[in-house]
């Protein structure tokens, strides 16, 4: 992690937004409440979506028995009936994603729009949506930190479609394609295979909407994301608006959403956060990382680091490649 602080250099960022966000109290006014209670049905199934996925155990026991014993049609029926409850779950977790991409769509339009001058008034006066947008963050960092612990989601997947695979080739009927036919069966399967799903589904989702609504300066987009990773480097590192965090666990909240803004600004923004003329204060972001106890952030580092930079100490400009 050291080699992230020896690229980043001095830059003249703008003054810094100074105001508390309120991520555990901030409540819609009747100005946000239409786009609230729009993504407030996605973010309630959020939790349970964690749940189910945290609970996930795969098949590989019986997956492993019915390879290892391709003649034994009783283990075959096993092992099929073990993953076709488990491809339902997966699809679950996709068919979410995407609502989740619209959910962040929503959020964007209400964050970009000609309500408030800049994005610092946006995220100050319409507090329940920016809580909102944090919130899409924090679960999909965690829904990426689940995924990429599990092997058995890919395993399990890829069992089910080489199965199924078989099953058209000789003619035989089987239970749970109608459910994920091919072509939904190939959506899903490059979903999973990216290391970070549920980011790469933001990220994407957040370089569509900006494409979609060419008549929006994509400063409006970006600027949001980099205000947002100040607002809460600020609240982490002011001991007068860290001491109004009930608990430590808002600490941890706002420590996550601070990266997750961080990685979405350097995938859609043109020349990424560790340039100079970058809005986020890369060098403060991960120094407040550093102060934490090093076992609370390290998987929130490792993040950062996927940012690959290729820096040419004899040039100004180097090449960024995102985490993909």
């Amino acid at each position: 992690m050291g080699n992230l602080l020896k690229v980043l250099t001095c830059t003249d960022l703008e003054q810094e937004p100074n105001f508390f966000l309120d991520f555990e109290n901030a409540q819609p006014t009747e100005a946000e409440r239409e786009t609230w209670e729009e993504v407030d049905v996605v973010l309630k199934d959020a939790l349970g979506i964690l749940d189910e996925l945290q609970a996930y155990k795969g098949a590989g026991q019986e997956i492993r028995e019915a390879i290892q014993n391709p003649n034994d049609e009783a283990l075959q029926d096993q092992a099929w009936a073990a993953v076709v409850p488990l491809v339902g779950k997966l699809k679950k977790f996709y068919e979410f994603s995407q609502r989740l991409e619209a959910a962040l769509h929503s959020l964007l339009r209400a964050l970009t729009s000609e309500t408030y001058d800049d994005p610092t008034q946006h995220l100050e006066r319409e507090q329940a949506l920016a809580k909102q947008f944090a919130e899409i963050l924090h679960f999909t960092l965690r829904f990426d930190e689940l995924k990429m612990t599990n092997p058995a989601i890919q395993n399990d997947f890829s069992y089910y479609r080489r199965t199924l695979s078989r099953m058209r080739i000789n003619n035989v009927p089987a239970e749970g394609e109608n459910e994920v036919n091919n072509e939904l069966a190939n959506r899903i399967s490059l979903f999973y295979a990216d290391a970070t799903p549920m980011l790469k589904t933001l990220s994407d989702g957040t370089t569509k909407f900006v494409s979609e609504n060419k008549n929006l300066p994509i400063e409006n987009t970006t600027d949001v994301l980099s205000t947002m990773a100040s607002v809460c480097k600020v609240m982490l590192e002011t001991p007068e608006y860290r001491s109004r965090f009930s608990s430590d666990e808002t600490v941890s909240f706002c420590l996550r959403v601070m990266v997750g803004v961080i990685i979405l600004y350097d995938y859609v923004h043109p020349v990424g956060a560790f340039a100079k003329s970058s809005k986020i204060d890369m060098k403060g972001c991960i120094k407040v990382l550093r102060d934490q106890p090093p076992n609370s952030v390290e998987g929130l580092l490792n993040a950062l680091s996927k940012i690959v930079i290729y820096y040419n100490l004899n040039s100004k400009f180097y090449t960024n490649t995102s985490y993909s």
